[in-house]
């Protein structure tokens, strides 16, 4: 579970966040409980918690994206979060790998999120933080870590915004013509 985009998947549960009313898939905390895979939802509170850490890690890592130096704030906030979230301390086995043991009955954001946490914390401090992107598409600004063999990927899918922008520039070709 301890992937170093697992913050990126987290904070890209609200996407289409260039549009005027962006696309929000966690509207409960039971939808935040089923994405954390967790046995049960968090409270309204818990949930809200869990709500502004996804903002704060996608200012993070948006920043980033961008060239620009994270604020402060968000930096310190991941601390925080990271210092009162459950510590890795003991690893499991899976059938085909090995994954840090956790404790996620609890239900509080910071239990749910410690993968997340620990995810957000290893890629700022790894090589991978320079491969950070965001979607070229104004209007989806989906965050992704660019594994492509050049390092110029710029859509977060070619099925969906790759493809949006070529047939926009196959329509503007054509009507000039």
């Amino acid at each position: 579970m301890n992937r170093l985009d697992l913050c990126l998947e987290f904070a890209n549960t609200r996407y289409w966040r260039g549009q005027d009313l962006p696309t929000e898939t966690l509207n409960s905390p039971a939808d935040l409980a089923a994405w954390a895979k967790a046995p049960k939802p968090p409270t309204q509170k818990e949930f809200e918690r869990a709500l502004e850490l996804r903002e704060t890690i996608h200012r993070l890592f948006d920043a980033t994206a961008q060239g620009k130096a994270p604020a402060g704030r968000d930096f310190d906030g991941l601390n925080a979060a990271l210092a009162a979230a459950p510590a890795r301390q003991t690893l499991k086995r899976d059938k085909e790998a090995f994954d840090w043991e956790l404790d996620m009955r609890s239900g509080t954001a910071l239990a749910l999120l410690a993968p997340v946490l620990w995810s957000a914390g290893d890629l700022l401090a790894s090589a991978s933080l320079a491969k950070v992107r965001r979607c070229a598409n104004p209007e989806c600004l989906y965050l992704f870590l660019d594994e492509s063999r050049a390092g110029k990927r710029r859509w977060c899918t070619m099925s969906s915004c790759g493809n949006r922008a070529k047939a926009r520039r196959h329509y503007h070709k054509s009507k000039r013509a």
